[in-house]
């Protein structure tokens, strides 16, 4: 088959492709690769993988690298005679320069995580970039969400509705005993991860209560942590050691579109303490205990009273497991294959 053109650096779903015969050309936008990622990229048969060079959307300072971006793009995707192309933002759609059907992810958006977290207008390096969001999901052939939520956030913000597909994710983990801990894990800067609340929280319980991620963000600024041990940014293998204790798994996020982090626990077969906000519960209702986000007293309950009885705590990680079970690389190839394949009939036709 010609090659499907995507800019998402997502290797895993890349992957879970091949079994329905899709050849993947994925073009990397920002630094370039290490040596482990493009000896990973490399033992994928159905992947050929271009390094760009050009400049990531969410580090770009002004709209002009993002539209420069997308016409190099879209004269890859030409040369290549792609059948379709995949973006990992709708602000690479903003021109609308695509032959071919696009599909626009829409992972997160600054628009939304300002409605989420802030109060008052955004400002207006954020309204340049919502724009571009805007122009995008309109240009595109249709957008993708990674929730039902955070479709209909999106949906109210730009009067488009995307499509929700859940992710997926696949982690090896070895064998090591239950540890009476609690961890999470994400960019620890962003103020919608909430990290504040559980650095409260962590000052009640008794037990370690590591964070893992980087605190400082990229464009300046971070965070500080008082009660929180702080366990350094995790690559993958680092990170599967430590979730195969089973730590209880907590997140108090205002703004979260799915939670990765949350499904690498859940994957582990850790218990999960998360804020009740609609993804989460979307996603693990009935499989973890839901705390109102800013309720930092509430998250140290509910920790408390998994780590003081075992039994609860094991069969909490169990549901959380099962739960995980439904959002795998497998399922997320098939609903991905399934729209390509109906992007291509409406091409042909």
């Amino acid at each position: 088959m010609p090659p499907i053109f995507a800019t998402e650096p997502s290797t895993d779903l890349a992957r879970a492709l091949r079994p329905f015969g899709w050849q993947v050309t994925l073009a990397v936008l920002g630094p370039a690769l290490t040596q482990a990622q493009r000896a990973e990229a490399a033992a994928i048969a159905n992947v050929h993988v271009v390094e760009t060079g050009l400049e990531l959307d969410w580090l770009a300072a002004r709209a002009e690298p993002i539209l420069m971006a997308e016409a190099r793009l879209a004269e890859m995707a030409g040369d290549l005679r792609a059948d379709i192309v995949q973006l990992h933002t709708p602000a690479l759609a903003a021109q609308g320069r695509y032959a071919c059907p696009t599909i626009a992810l829409l992972h997160s958006c600054v628009a939304t995580w300002w409605s989420a977290v802030k109060d008052g207008p955004m400002p207006g390096d954020f309204a340049w970039r919502t724009a571009l969001v805007d122009r995008g999901l309109r240009n595109a052939t249709f957008a993708i969400t990674p929730t039902a939520a955070f479709a209909e956030a999106a949906r109210r913000q730009y009067g488009v509705a995307p499509v929700p597909v859940h992710n997926g994710r696949a982690m090896d983990f070895p064998r090591r005993a239950m540890r009476d801990h609690v961890f999470t894990a994400g960019r620890l800067w962003d103020e919608g991860k909430n990290i504040g609340v559980l650095d409260e929280a962590a000052a009640r319980i008794a037990v370690p209560f590591c964070a893992a991620g980087p605190l400082s963000a990229p464009h300046g600024g971070g965070v500080t942590l008082k009660a929180l041990q702080h366990a350094g940014v995790m690559d993958g293998a680092a990170l599967s050691h430590h979730l195969a204790s089973r730590p209880v798994f907590a997140s108090a996020a205002l703004y979260e579109p799915f939670g990765l982090a949350v499904l690498e626990a859940a994957l582990a077969g850790c218990a999960l303490v998360l804020s009740g906000i609609p993804t989460f519960r979307e996603l693990w209702d009935g499989a973890a205990t839901f705390v109102p986000p800013n309720d930092a007293p509430g998250f140290a309950r509910a920790i408390n009273a998994l780590i003081e009885d075992e039994s609860a705590r094991a069969e909490a990680g169990r549901r959380a497991q099962q739960r995980a079970a439904r959002y795998s690389l497998p399922a997320l190839a098939t609903r991905m294959a399934d729209h390509y394949a109906t992007l291509r009939r409406r091409a042909a036709a």
